[in-house]
């Protein structure tokens, strides 16, 4: 068996986890910001490191409790390492050269998005690849395409708003409470998705990009009248509202679907999977299981404890990148953009 304890503090939420030979998880904790950026709107860079450096060694410490092991039955110590925030980055990088130093134990350095794109096999039975990944966050909207969790080579990403940031934004358009995403998906329930014809982005029949800065501003310009950023909220009801949350929800899944269906056309690959934060989102995941059964497609989407920011992600990537002997030395850096080489990465 190969133990490994996962740090993951990207952006706002301090997490650690146990995972043995990379699908087994012991243990997943994680420490949530809400509260702390809810008044801000959105999250804080320099109020999220804070918290990380204050809470990471309680929740590292109920990670090992939790799994009924001590840092001595730890074999290696992932962390991520890109992208992210630079400075909550740099808190759990800084933790996790610490253990790897202290302990004499392997460091591993792990890319966030190719956790959330490896996230759907935590639990399988069988690796799902190859597949189609559609990663939707906060910060990310991509598709990628996973042959191995050491082949995975993005195919399209957002060129403008992450899906997750347009599910943000419109929520604030819409006075609704942070974060967003899942206030949108509340109050469209109520809604009618066919009620306002919101656009649907798609960039030119061969692209597997993505751009929501548009209906972003359909919904403002919608709301508050054409060519203006404010007012007109107050003349709408609350059934008004819960349509354009509807409306505008349709009309983002509407294009991750057919993307995501592009991509399989375009790779003949008959596996899709989803991860990331917004994968949590119920509307989608059915819709895209659906979309992929009327295809004969097979579908798999990340258990929702692993959607969000998580260290078991993180640990269970890290499990094949160890087993490749891909191990960072201790000069190992952050970086806030994906694709940097992890700086004294080593193979065995």
């Amino acid at each position: 068996m190969t133990t490994i304890l996962g740090i993951e503090t990207s952006c706002d939420e301090t997490a650690a986890a146990v995972v043995i030979d990379g699908t087994d998880v012991r243990s997943n904790v994680i420490a949530s910001q809400v509260e702390l950026h809810s008044k801000y709107g959105g999250v804080v860079p320099e109020i999220a490191s804070r918290a990380h450096i204050e809470r990471l060694d309680a929740v590292i410490e109920e990670a090992m409790a939790k799994a009924g092991i001590g840092l001595g039955d730890v074999e290696a110590i992932a962390v991520t390492n890109r992208p992210g925030l630079a400075g909550a980055l740099l808190i759990g990088v800084t933790a996790a050269k610490t253990l790897s130093w202290v302990l004499g134990k392997p460091l591993i350095a792990v890319d966030h998005i190719h956790a959330h794109a490896h996230s759907p096999a935590i639990g399988l039975d069988a690796p799902p690849w190859p597949a189609i990944a559609l990663i939707v966050s906060g910060g990310h909207t991509s598709l990628y395409r996973v042959d191995a969790p050491h082949a995975i080579e993005r195919i399209g990403s957002t060129l403008d708003d992450a899906a997750g940031e347009a599910f943000d934004k419109v929520a604030t358009i819409l006075n609704l409470p942070y974060p967003g995403g899942p206030q949108i998906e509340r109050i469209a329930k109520r809604g009618d998705p066919s009620a306002i014809g919101f656009p649907r982005t798609m960039l030119g029949r061969d692209s597997l990009d993505f751009s929501f800065s548009g209906i972003k501003t359909a919904v403002m310009y919608h709301v508050h009248g054409q060519g203006k950023t404010e007012g007109g909220l107050e003349k709408l009801t609350s059934a008004d509202v819960a349509d354009v949350a509807a409306g505008f929800q349709a009309a983002v899944i509407d294009v991750l679907v057919r993307k995501t269906l592009r991509a399989v056309g375009r790779t003949g690959l008959c596996t899709v999977v989803l991860g990331g934060g917004v994968a949590a989102n119920m509307t989608l995941r059915k819709a895209l299981e659906d979309a992929c059964t009327h295809r004969h497609l097979t579908f798999h989407a990340a258990e929702t404890a692993y959607c969000t920011d998580n260290a078991a992600m993180i640990a269970a990537l890290a499990y094949h990148q160890l087993a490749r002997g891909e191990t960072a030395g201790l000069d190992l850096d952050a970086y806030a953009s994906s694709g940097k080489a992890a700086r004294g990465t080593t193979r065995g």
